[in-house]
């Protein structure tokens, strides 16, 4: 049988190709798994200064393997720089700073949590071992190195707090805002941010105060989860809240605390408006004695108006010494529940009163139904809750038995109210008057809804 030149061809390739390879075997010997590894100093200060900061490791695999390198010092306490970690074969270096993870000696007792810190001065025996991927093939080397003038002092953190700790950023005057306080005791970079259940982070800003941020003294963060600038809070929900500094050589501390977040969101309401006829109803009726309303004793509500004829729109005439009566509607269409306080809707207002002459103070973060004339000293100075007490969600602070009252998402609600007119201005009659809905100490949210001419009629005048 005569065999093919190709496959004799191909059989001599194989042959000479397996001499060549155990050819080099034979002359190149397989190297050791830790071909070298050392510092490239005896010793370094790890203080910041710009000179001999960090002292460079380097070493060599000649296969793939799992490295640990680790420091004992003169009392046998040993300080990890890496353990185990998988390497690929090659050529690499490691820039020891002298900062390790975080430990706490026997007689130390700290308010912060030690994340990363700088080991003391003194000679350290250093220990470098290596596990091949594949195989049980080991090495390991060993040497001195050498720390001083080390800038070991630690930053610390003392006195934080959290205050309060259920907080609702919601623009409603209640636990808006959360204070968030430590004092440094060591310059260092400051960072503020809370953490949820999955781990996501929304970070912190820190106030400006005397001291800059990172300098010895209180560290202060302010946080009312973006709410104010427009944005939405995070969700509601329990979070960590960790204020963590670290120094120039590396040292690293932190402190935690406990934060809940609940009812949060931007407040979003307004006047609604009619597909037809005024969005503001403005009407007129005789003035009753038993209206008349002060601090010390509140007079009778007025009734709905409810005759069809008042959504028309035109010229409003109120004869001297009556009422001009208004009615509208609140919806809340945002997706936090929306504060608000006396008085009532149905409130009688006399021409010359302000809501603190019926015992009804402006309050940051409640939000009333306002009515101004053109011959109004103040902004809007005749205002009423959003709603019915009866119809709002009602919440007692158990801690202080203050009462508040709610709209809630969704919410609609009627508000009416009534100004005794009795002033004449001769050059502004007839005025315009209109509506607003004032958020206070945030802003306007809707402002001169449903201006309409209002004429005093006073059968004295000339």
């Amino acid at each position: 049988m005569r065999i093919s030149p190709s496959i004799i061809a191909v059989s001599a390739i194989v042959v000479a190709f397996g001499v060549l390879v155990l050819g080099v075997q034979l002359l190149t010997p397989s190297r050791p798994l830790l071909v070298s590894a050392g510092f490239d100093r005896e010793g370094f200060t790890p203080n910041a200064d710009g000179d001999a900061d960090v002292a460079r490791f380097a070493f060599e695999l000649a296969r793939p393997a799992f490295v640990t390198l680790s420091l004992t010092d003169a009392a046998g306490a040993t300080y990890s720089i890496r353990t185990a970690q998988r390497t690929p074969a090659g050529e690499f270096a490691v820039a020891f700073s002298g900062v390790v993870d975080g430990y706490v000696l026997p007689d130390e007792n700290f308010e912060s949590e030690i994340e990363r810190r700088l080991i003391p001065d003194g000679d350290y025996a250093w220990t470098f071992s290596v596990t091949a991927v594949e195989g049980q093939e080991s090495g390991q080397l060993e040497g001195v190195l050498r720390v001083s003038e080390a800038d070991a002092e630690l930053p610390q953190l003392t006195g934080f707090s959290v205050s309060p700790h259920v907080f609702t950023p919601n623009q409603d005057g209640i636990a808006d805002r959360v204070a968030i306080n430590a004092y440094l005791t060591k310059e260092a970079s400051v960072t503020g941010y809370l953490i949820d259940e999955i781990g996501e982070r929304y970070y912190l800003s820190p106030r400006e105060l005397e001291n800059r941020a990172g300098e010895v003294g209180w560290q202060e963060f302010d946080y009312e989860g973006g709410v104010d600038i427009g944005a939405d809070p995070p969700p509601d929900g329990e979070y960590t809240v960790v204020i963590e500094v670290q120094d120039a050589v590396g040292q690293r501390v932190s402190v935690r605390g406990q934060l809940t977040i609940r009812d949060g969101g931007k407040p979003r309401a307004g006047v609604l408006g009619q597909g037809s006829g005024a969005d503001v109803v403005f009407a007129t009726e005789p003035y009753d004695p038993a209206y008349f309303s002060d601090r010390d004793a509140p007079g009778a509500l007025i009734e709905v108006p409810d005759n069809p004829d008042d959504n028309r729109l035109g010229q409003v005439v109120v004869p001297v010494g009556d009422l001009l009566i208004f009615k509208l509607v609140v919806e809340n269409y945002g997706s936090s529940p929306i504060r608000t306080d006396g008085p009532p809707p149905g409130t009688v207002y006399q021409q010359t009163q302000v809501p603190a002459a019926l015992g009804a103070i402006e309050q940051d973060g409640v939000w009333r139904v306002g009515i101004q004339c053109e011959t109004s000293e103040e902004s809007y100075p005749y205002r009423w809750a959003v709603g019915a007490f009866d119809d709002l969600t009602t919440v007692t602070d158990a801690a202080t038995d203050n009462v508040y009252y709610f709209l809630e998402p969704g919410q609609r609600s009627v508000v009416w109210g009534a100004i005794r007119m009795t002033d004449v201005v001769k050059s502004t009659n007839p005025q315009q008057c209109w509506a607003g809905l004032i958020h206070e100490g945030v802003a306007v949210a809707n402002n001169r809804i449903g201006v309409r001419d209002i004429l005093i009629a006073d059968p004295e005048a000339e």
